[in-house]
């Protein structure tokens, strides 16, 4: 990875959700080619596959148009979810008592690279 200059990246930020259940997701698509990748996340049952699919289109989008890649030949040579900042909101509880509840962010970004086969 460090001797390839031509990877593009997309950055998703203050995504609702929380970087752990986006990162289950993350992890099974790291190093795959961008036609499995599509397909992997068309079947899993998570609500995280959302932005991650919507990032992952925008990174290739990105290669195609900016660095004038072939989508055909794009892997993901990385993919993290940073957290975000949390929202604090109360809940009114018995007696007068006011419980916190964080609602968790993420920022998700998804690298890709021309696969080592095309070169």
């Amino acid at each position: 990875m460090a001797s390839d200059t031509t990877e593009v990246k997309a950055i998703a930020r203050y995504i609702r959700m929380s970087p752990f259940k986006v990162r289950r997701v993350l992890d099974q698509i790291r190093g795959r080619s961008y036609r499995e990748a599509l397909i992997v996340l068309e079947f899993m049952p998570y609500r995280a596959c959302d932005p991650v699919l919507k990032v992952l289109r925008s990174a290739v989008a990105n290669a195609e148009h900016n660095a004038g890649l072939n989508p055909a030949e794009l892997t993901i040579s990385q993919a993290y979810a940073d957290q975000g900042p949390v929202l604090k909101r109360f809940q009114p509880r018995a007696q007068g008592r006011a419980y916190q509840i964080r609602k968790p962010t993420c920022h998700i970004t998804v690298a890709v690279a021309p696969s080592a086969q095309s070169k």
